[in-house]
């Protein structure tokens, strides 16, 4: 008896520990918006300057972490994004720029919509 009191006392804490983790995970999943910006820093002038080529690099983490739009736009929110000084409203041409063909067009960002 005492045993099957243990056994289910575990069971319970592991579906307590699962649920946790499940709302746990955010707009990117267990990464922070935040973190997820620092991936992007080949991106920096690209994201101030619409004029600016975007790097091959830059290209290649976007992709990644643009498969999840909202990501991608908690991303470009981030105060990371902020303190690197990105211009969402330049930032969220760079898929555009990078002739991504399956990226979510009129996807709505805050008050930013992407291209």
């Amino acid at each position: 008896m005492a045993a099957a009191l243990k056994l289910m006392s575990v069971m319970g804490l592991i579906v307590l520990v699962s649920i946790l983790e499940i709302d746990a995970a955010g707009e990117c999943g267990k990464s922070s918006p935040d973190n997820e910006a620092m991936k992007l820093a080949p991106c920096a002038e690209a994201a101030q300057d619409e004029k600016a080529p975007v790097s091959a690099g830059c290209c290649t983490q976007l992709k990644k972490i643009g498969q999840n739009p909202s990501c991608l736009c908690a991303v470009l929110l981030s105060d990371t994004a902020k303190a690197f000084g990105v211009k969402p409203e330049i930032a969220i041409t760079i898929p555009k720029r990078c002739n991504f063909a399956n990226r979510p067009v009129g996807y709505k960002c805050g008050p930013y919509t992407l291209p």
